[in-house]
């Protein structure tokens, strides 16, 4: 699994290149960002879990409440889970993925895959998720 998080960390690193380097404080923000907006995602509350995305996601949902549809469809598990753990992170050219471990509302497992970038105020925006049932392989 470190391994992938790596190959995935400096494939996205060469895709998106930084002048910034990641603090190490910068998991810990990482993190939060997370939890915020699964918390947001908990309460239904379609524009706080909005504004933790990064400005390219943005681009691709115009509004929340398109956002919150997309996150309602296709990443139920992120969206209504009984837990929500983190694994592992890995940081790397201005970027933070963070793996977390989720247990869906049947209590089926998965694994979520967040990469975070850090904007030019410095602060940390979630440009994807990757999700997957625990288990299979990428």
């Amino acid at each position: 699994m470190r391994i992938i998080i790596l190959l995935v960390v400096v494939l996205v690193a060469l895709a998106f290149p930084l002048a910034s380097p990641v603090r190490a404080d910068d998991v810990a923000d990482a993190q939060s960002v997370i939890r915020a907006q699964e918390q947001a995602f908990s309460r239904d509350d379609a524009a706080t879990a909005y504004s933790y995305a990064a400005p390219g996601i943005h681009e691709i949902f115009p509004q929340a409440d398109i956002f919150m549809t997309m996150v309602q469809q296709a990443y139920t598990p992120v969206y209504r889970h009984k837990s929500f753990e983190f694994g592992e992170a890995q940081t790397a050219g201005g970027l933070v993925v963070q793996s977390v471990h989720i247990v869906d509302d049947k209590g089926e497992a998965w694994d979520a895959l967040y990469t975070l970038e850090q904007q030019p105020d410095g602060s940390l925006k979630i440009v994807g998720c990757v999700l997957r049932k625990a288990g299979q392989s990428v």
